[in-house]
């Protein structure tokens, strides 16, 4: 794909904005810089006062922060977001197919549709658990598909996240201060609800419990603790579900089935939203000298007396080399070609890519195939010749540990900087829910903003913030509906 001028998503191409969102334009037009500075700085003292902080762990300062919050809003269109939902649809399905196929009888490997080392010496992939199949036969309960878009109608994959998503208590969080701070845009632009999350997140729950526990199933999260970057999202959900937050010490197993300590008395868990990853869930079968996790957990997870949300082992749907084969994936699983497609990614274990990759350094994007966060990664345009050659000797030592990826001109939207309004980079997480009835997708979603102008790094680690996600409703009775009259919220039937 070629480098091209950035799409701003509001004001497209011409810096007019677009006819669809001429309400969002104006009202950019009408507030006063100091007045959405004013509003902006009033939502991110919520956040602080409310506990909203992540930390970034090696980092010499080790202060909690809040992740910048930005009052301009990303517009998703009716039509993109359909399109948008079928193709993390059809992913996502894809996705729980492979990963109950790798687990189980691995075809995918057998038909020679993946090279079967990619799969089976992947540090992620977790031996611990094959053969295991978990309740319902779902796996990646909660996904965020990470994208990126180009153009009008171009959205690529960035990369699919399977393990433990974070982030939604962001999304929500931001809507709470757009309805307080910005009624105006509510009550010109119809736009569809978010605050249902955790509702559907609990109804996700609930759907996959055992089914010999359906009716009434306790349902739990658990969180390493408080000194966890991502704490404050899980006491939030926690708290927002109606259900109990505990830490490892707060549960045990007995006769492969999972307790809770109560001041009660012991009360039987059907069903953990872990927050915990995999290599410290259960020191009987991971990392032996863990604290953080339950002893005899896997031993119940395989008895089938337990659903884990997202199961052990998904982790290699998140590698960025598996990614690579995502396409393919998909259509050996749906019988389709991909809705949403990946961005183009060479695979650097492969001799004839790494040699592409080398000679074109300076223009690409290179990542560690098990990287996260913005770490370990080089965006080549924006590089120093000492950082391409340190990564030029890391790709000689150890291609495949990395894939790279062409530098896309990413869409923008107006972010309010230092100089008033001007256009920064955008990424978009929406959250996918899969139950025992099937996926839906939440109509919003995390957007992610580079904050640094010419920045492409979106992720908090590195700078980035967070704007509202707001996809709009054409016509009532199309799902739910929120606008602004009197801070009430509206929801119409579909």
């Amino acid at each position: 794909m070629a480098q091209r001028p950035a799409f701003d998503e509001i004001l497209g191409h011409e810096g007019r904005a677009r006819p669809e969102l001429a309400a969002l334009g104006a009202w950019l037009d009408a507030t006063p810089g100091d007045e959405l500075a004013r509003r902006q700085a009033a939502a991110e003292a919520t956040f602080r006062q409310l506990g909203i902080t992540f930390a970034v762990y090696g980092d010499g300062d080790a202060a909690e922060r809040i992740i910048p919050f930005d009052i301009v809003p990303r517009v998703f269109l009716p039509a993109e977001w359909a399109r948008l939902s079928a193709g993390l649809v059809q992913r996502v399905e894809a996705i729980n197919a492979f990963l109950d196929d790798i687990y189980g009888a691995q075809r995918i490997l057998k038909d020679g549709v993946l090279p079967p080392d990619l799969v089976l010496g992947n540090p992620q992939f977790r031996a611990e658990v094959f053969g295991v199949r978990p309740p319902h036969g779902v796996r990646a309960h909660i996904c965020g598909i990470d994208l990126v878009r180009t153009g009008p109608d171009q959205f690529y994959v960035l990369e699919d996240n399977a393990r433990t998503p974070s982030g939604v208590s962001y999304m929500l969080e931001n809507r709470e201060a757009m309805l307080r701070l910005c009624p105006e845009l509510f009550r010109s632009l119809r736009v569809a609800a978010v605050d249902s999350y955790p509702d559907r997140l609990l109804q996700t729950m609930q759907s996959v419990a055992p089914k010999t526990r359906a009716d009434a199933p306790v349902c739990v999260v658990l969180t390493p603790g408080h000194y966890n970057s991502a704490y404050y999202e899980h006491s939030f959900l926690a708290d927002s579900m109606g259900i109990e937050l505990v830490e490892a010490a707060d549960l045990f197993v007995d006769d492969d089935q999972v307790w809770m300590r109560t001041t009660a008395g012991p009360v039987r868990v059907d069903v953990i939203y872990r927050r915990v990853d995999d290599d410290f869930l259960d020191p009987l079968v991971f990392k032996p000298d863990s604290m953080l996790g339950v002893p005899g957990l896997i031993a119940a997870y395989r008895a089938g007396t337990v659903a884990i949300m997202n199961a052990p082992g998904n982790g290699i749907a998140d590698d960025k080399a598996i990614y690579s084969y995502m396409p393919e994936i998909v259509r050996y699983y749906s019988g389709g070609e991909a809705m949403l497609p990946n961005v183009e990614t060479w695979r650097c274990r492969e001799p004839a890519a790494l040699a592409h990759v080398l000679d074109r350094l300076p223009e690409l994007v290179v990542k560690l195939v098990d990287g996260s966060g913005g770490y370990g990664m080089l965006v080549g345009p924006t590089s120093s010749q000492a950082e391409i050659a340190d990564f030029r000797a890391a790709l000689e030592a150890e291609p495949w540990r990395y894939i790279a990826q062409p530098t896309l001109a990413l869409s923008t939207v107006p972010t309010l900087a230092d100089a008033g309004v001007a256009p920064r980079h955008v990424d978009f997480r929406p959250f996918v829910l899969t139950g025992a009835n099937g996926v839906q997708v939440v109509p919003g979603g995390l957007t992610r903003v580079a904050l640094r102008d010419g920045s492409l790094v979106v992720n908090s680690s590195q700078g980035g913030g967070t704007k509202d996600s707001f996809v709009l409703l054409e016509e009532p009775g199309q799902g739910q509906t929120q606008r602004m009259g009197g801070m009430t919220q509206t929801q119409v039937s579909g």
